[in-house]
């Protein structure tokens, strides 16, 4: 009973809300049209119409999205052209005011059932009388709720035929969505290739050159002590070159994902960060697609870190959530470093391409003086066979 009181309550304010609105919309389409009339006299195309528009549709958005039933498809709509804001609000006046007249003889008829109570209670209505106003007042209840829910699915209605695109315009975006992120994808393949062939370039192949120098000056001597330095020397070197071949072969891909988890395999980027590094994962196994993803964000959010703002402390949180799309997961590195990253740098630019592709959202906060955050919305199908029913223990460990 009460969430029904609630919600009749929501609507009623929902619908008086948009009938005061109304008188500011047609204000303003009143001062459009004087502008647009003064632009055609001097041959001129009209400025600064469609920015107040929008916020006066962003106005009517919030309106239906927090008051009015089944408004929440409206809540994150945000790109929608100026002209269509106008357009919208040239035909939404007439729903508010339509409005406006529920809501006022709506509250005529509670004055008037107040009054009949009065008389009822000081005996000046018979028993005829009283039946007669119960019932008539009921059928003006009734058709009063059913001009509110008319009013407030005409309002919904106008918003998603005027401001949602069309399912063409959607098709179209995603065909532009879908080539962006393809192209993204082929680029940070080939950065990445890039990338390990300098490391084994100036890496692993020089050291190697460096083995064969020690190697062939221990055959040259005759010095037996000198031999035995060298080669000494020789297989410290080799062991420096089959951990950094480690190290290269766990950039292109950390073994432990699979092994392991991706628990684990944070984990094992906070042991190898050398910094202050907590990590905190609530989730757990997940699809292959989406574990590698995350674990990229983190390793080069932290490496950043590291790089950037040493002897900062480093909190990086995994765990699940939920959207209009279905679960995801959210992947937050945050650190009190100095600020000022750039996210078209080509590490953090990679990350946004990568996420792009599993459909994902990448977002970079780094004012200067800090803090940075590095969050990432991966998108994770609840049916997929990857995924485990209970979740890992947290992982927490500063390092």
């Amino acid at each position: 009973m009460v969430g029904m009181l609630g919600a009749a309550g929501r609507l009623f304010v929902g619908v008086s809300v948009g009938a005061a609105i109304a008188f500011a919309e047609l204000a303003f389409l009143g001062w459009a049209a004087l502008v647009t009339l003064f632009g055609l006299i001097r041959g001129r195309r009209p400025d600064g119409i469609e920015r107040p528009a929008r916020h006066l549709v962003e106005v009517s958005r919030w309106r239906i999205a927090a008051f009015l039933p089944g408004g929440d498809e409206v809540e994150h709509l945000d790109d929608y052209p100026g002209r269509r804001a106008v357009a919208y609000l040239s035909a939404r006046w007439l729903v508010g005011l339509l409005g406006g007249l529920v809501a006022l003889l709506f509250l005529y008829g509670l004055g008037t059932g107040a009054v009949w109570a009065r008389d009822l209670f000081v005996g000046r209505s018979s028993a005829l009388l009283v039946v007669s106003q119960v019932i008539g007042g009921l059928v003006l209840l009734f058709l009063a709720v059913q001009g509110f829910l008319g009013v407030a699915a005409l309002d919904r209605w106008l918003a998603r035929r005027l401001l949602l695109p069309s399912d063409r315009a959607r098709y179209e975006r995603r065909i532009s969505e879908l080539a962006a992120s393809r192209a993204g994808v082929v680029a940070a393949v080939d950065a990445e290739r890039r990338r390990i062939e300098r490391d084994l370039h100036d890496g692993v192949q020089q050291r190697l050159v460096a083995l064969g120098l020690l190697l062939g000056q221990a055959r040259r001597t005759t010095d037996r002590q000198r031999s035995d330095d060298l080669v000494g020397q020789a297989h410290d070197e080799a062991r420096e070159i089959l951990a950094e071949l480690r190290d290269v072969a766990w950039r292109a891909y950390p073994a432990d994902l699979d092994n392991l988890g991706l628990a684990e395999a944070l984990a094992r980027v906070a042991e190898r960060a050398g910094g202050s590094v907590t990590v905190d994962c609530r989730v757990g196994r997940l699809p292959s697609a989406v574990e590698t993803a995350a674990y990229f964000v983190v390793s080069e959010a932290v490496t950043n870190a590291a790089k950037h703002a040493r002897d900062s402390r480093v909190r990086v949180v995994v765990g699940g959530g939920g959207g209009q799309a279905g679960p995801t997961v959210r992947v937050t590195v945050t650190d009190d470093g100095p600020g000022g990253a750039d996210p078209a740098g080509g590490g953090l630019s990679g990350l946004a391409r990568r996420v792009a592709a599993l459909d994902g959202s990448f977002a970079v906060d780094s004012p200067p003086g800090g803090p940075t955050s590095v969050t990432a919305e991966l998108p994770c199908p609840s049916g997929s066979s990857s995924a485990a029913a209970v979740p890992l223990p947290r992982s927490d460990g500063a390092r």
